[in-house]
């Protein structure tokens, strides 16, 4: 006689079962650990009795030589190594079969950080003080880190801080009023669907330069559609790095059509020197802010090891 083990997950709504659950619930006694399963409403609905009982692996093994025992699972993967130890030990182990009830879809993580978030905010005093604008420095340092650790090549680390930075979306999102993340997430699928209508439409685009296109032009018909003026400089955040600044209107500039000579004699003193710097960057294929940022590491790994050999000269031809 086997014991089925009924697993379900906590991000899916209680009651969507999967028919092999359903099968399984009238194939034996159904037992349960606790008795604020969220699925117990939905098997008495169904007219399937359950008991409850403390969670007993090596009883519920050897009840299964005998007969054959439904366990709705609450415990998850230790529970189910016990059993499994249990059964080994056994000279007559029984057969033990794992139903997924439930499972979890790509993303249904998110889920958990959602519902923990909801009672940070509810029951923490410094989450619940928190405004979008208190936020801020936390969102950029958030977003340098991830930055960083993708310059280092770092990747494992890469991980861990794509979560702090989700975790700044998440809670911006459950700091405003008039909107939540569900409403975040929508926002940002209809305008991936919309504006790639080579995937999700009949439209056809064989290079990335064409889906660029694509991009820039629907989102020109946008902004028409709602009456407002189109700029090639529309959505170019001010509160970004200069050098990453003036890159981006540059770029944008040349996209439009602008002529070269709108960038030229930008400013005065080191800032038009800087501008300028930015502008050959450009045309040199470069990132001037990636540029910088690279001689800023080297330079700060000079001074590191300055620091270790006694503060002692590199001299001018020391070659990082």
């Amino acid at each position: 006689m086997p014991l089925v083990i009924v697993t379900t997950s906590p991000r899916v709504a209680p009651g969507l079962l999967s028919h092999q659950a359903w099968r399984a619930f009238g194939s034996g006694e159904v037992l349960t650990g606790s008795e604020d399963h969220p699925q117990l409403p939905y098997l008495a609905e169904a007219g399937i009795e359950v008991s409850v009982g403390t969670p007993d692996p090596a009883g519920l093994a050897r009840r299964a030589v005998s007969e054959t025992v439904v366990w709705l699972g609450t415990d998850g993967e230790d529970f189910m190594r016990a059993v499994g130890h249990a059964a080994v030990a056994m000279e007559d182990p029984p057969l033990i079969e794992v139903v997924p009830g439930s499972y979890d879809l790509p993303g249904a993580r998110v889920l958990d950080l959602v519902a923990v978030m909801e009672r940070l905010r509810t029951e923490c005093p410094w989450d619940r003080k928190q405004t979008h604008e208190t936020l801020v420095p936390y969102l950029l340092e958030e977003a340098y880190e991830v930055l960083e650790t993708i310059e280092q090549g770092d990747y494992p680390a890469l991980r861990e801080e794509l979560g702090d930075l989700l975790l700044q979306v998440v809670f911006h999102a459950r700091v405003a009023e008039g909107f939540d993340m569900d409403d975040v997430a929508e926002g940002i699928v209809d305008k991936l669907v919309r504006r790639h209508p080579h995937v999700f439409g009949s439209v056809r685009a064989d290079t990335a330069d064409e889906v660029n296109d694509n991009w820039e032009a629907i989102k020109a018909a946008e902004r028409a559609s709602k009456g407002e003026r189109p700029s090639v400089l529309d959505g170019v955040p001010l509160g970004q790095p200069a050098l990453s600044l003036a890159a981006q209107l540059v770029r944008r500039a040349e996209r439009g059509g602008a002529p070269d000579g709108l960038a030229a004699a930008v400013g005065q003193g080191v800032a038009r020197e800087l501008f300028d710097l930015v502008r050959r960057a450009q045309e040199a294929g470069l990132d001037a802010e990636a540029e910088l940022r690279a001689a800023a590491r080297a330079y700060r790994e000079r001074v590191r090891r300055w620091e270790e050999s006694g503060k002692a000269d590199p001299g001018p031809t020391d070659r990082l």
